[in-house]
């Protein structure tokens, strides 16, 4: 029979709890984070344009990969802890790839095709870009 150490399962368990807490706090905080910019941005773009989650999905993006490459080049100064609340808790919360395929359906469906796709085409890209940008910029920072 496998024996399990009760201190080790404490851990266990007390670090599944945490974790939960972490990404839940977090969580709480990037979706307010986002409802404030979407609040922002709401004059942006025009009536029915989903601006503010443009903007959100491009600057999370660019945060993500400004964190991606501190934890890459000085993961060691940061614990799994403080990764999971800022990544999945802050930034799950605050970015919006949910909202931005009801955005683009939206905007299909009342047959404004050019400014689906532009937008479509446009958060992806600079999304990607945003990343591909941070992880340069961090790199440029710790090196």
């Amino acid at each position: 029979m496998l024996s399990i150490d009760n201190d080790v399962l404490a851990h266990v368990q007390m670090n599944t709890v945490l974790g939960y807490a972490l990404v839940f706090v977090g969580g709480g905080l990037g979706a307010a984070a986002r409802h404030a910019v979407n609040r922002a941005a709401a004059g942006l773009g025009g009536p029915g344009y989903p601006a503010g989650t443009l903007i959100v999905n491009v600057t999370g993006s660019l945060v993500m990969g400004l964190l991606a490459g501190w934890f890459a080049s000085r993961g060691e100064m940061t614990t799994p802890e403080v990764r999971l609340f800022l990544t999945t808790g802050i930034l799950g919360g605050f970015t919006t790839f949910s909202a931005f395929a009801l955005d683009t359906t939206l905007l299909w469906q009342r047959h404004d095709w050019d400014a689906a796709v532009l937008y479509a085409a446009g958060s992806v890209a600079l999304s990607v870009a945003g990343v591909v940008g941070g992880m340069l910029v961090s790199r440029q920072l710790v090196s």
